[in-house]
């Protein structure tokens, strides 16, 4: 039967449809909030024990692309048993400890905790707005999201290489990139969720937790740059 058809609010299994998409989406809120608590106490723990002093930059990177693409497979080989929310909240610690380098650095600038509150608000008002915004936007967005993969394609690469290249106006246009080809994706991601696109909501899960987190980043970074200073 037609999907359009089943989708309409007068068929019979219409509600069964809607109910479903509902649970996803909150399953997917309440999992999201959740892998934040591993997050905190990732970046908690990395402070701690200075693991921005312990891991070099060159290090730091192979040990967060391989750690990364790693948990990320694992979470893709269990989304749908018992094992895919643990692996997940796993992933989100992990995440954290990579997390608690870039803060090490920016706590230690005069202004360094009102830079991080800063960049936790505004990543919290562009999620609340890209939340808002996946429920009134109709239009497909697939046309636009695959011009935005081939962006993030591009910014990951290039960020690759400012890692060689040490250069601030690179690192500014960056994280400008990040923060808007990722405040896209948390739309589309729960807009996916929404029209039913996506069913797995550990999947969800990861796709919104990574997009909050390159743009928590990217603000931290652009704020830093812009505002930070040193005792």
């Amino acid at each position: 039967m037609n999907e359009n058809v089943q989708n309409y609010p007068g068929y019979a299994g219409g509600g069964a449809v809607t109910a479903e998409r509902n649970r996803v989406l909150r399953n997917t809120y309440w999992l999201l909030a959740l892998s934040m608590v591993p997050t905190v106490l990732g970046a908690w723990v990395g402070m701690a024990i200075q693991l921005n002093r312990i891991m070099t930059p060159g290090i730091g990177l192979m040990v967060f692309l391989a750690g990364a693409f790693g948990f990320m497979f694992a979470i893709e080989k269990t989304k749908n048993s018992a094992a895919g929310v643990p692996v997940l909240l796993a992933f989100t610690f992990f995440m954290g400890l990579m997390l608690s380098r870039m803060l090490a650095v920016v706590l230690g600038m005069s202004n360094g905790a009102s830079i991080v509150m800063m960049a936790f608000a505004s990543t919290g008002g562009v999620f609340l707005a890209m939340a808002t915004l996946s429920t009134i936007i109709k239009r497909d967005l697939s046309g636009i999201a695959r011009f935005m993969f081939i962006g993030m394609i591009v910014v990951f690469v290039a960020g690759i290489a400012s890692f060689f290249i040490q250069s601030s106006a690179l690192s500014i246009t960056l994280a400008l990139l990040v923060s808007v080809i990722f405040s896209f994706f948390i739309m589309y991601d729960l807009k996916r969720v929404r029209d039913g696109e996506e069913t797995n909501y550990i999947s969800a899960t990861l796709g919104v937790y990574l997009s909050i987190y390159n743009v928590f980043q990217s603000l931290l970074m652009l704020f830093g740059i812009g505002g930070g200073g040193d005792d």
